[in-house]
């Protein structure tokens, strides 16, 4: 089975709904917001998002606020 999102990424999910341009933007976003962080406690690379602006080690369990998209 060959791979469909080659070129665009995260953003082929949007398909053809929006402006290339909106799209490359959506999809550095979705990069940016499902990335692994460091811990600004514990300094482990496991911090995910939890929900908009609120990130949480999965390391030493510490959460806190950050921005929407990274902390």
């Amino acid at each position: 089975m060959s791979r469909r999102t080659k070129k665009v990424g995260i953003a082929g999910k949007y398909r053809q709904k929006f402006g290339v341009k909106i799209r490359r933007q959506l999809g550095e976003a979705d990069l940016r917001k499902t990335a692994t962080y460091k811990c600004p406690r514990c300094e482990w690379l496991r911090v995910k998002r939890v929900s908009s602006g609120i990130w949480q080690c999965r390391h030493c369990d510490h959460k806190f606020a950050g921005g929407a998209y990274s902390p």
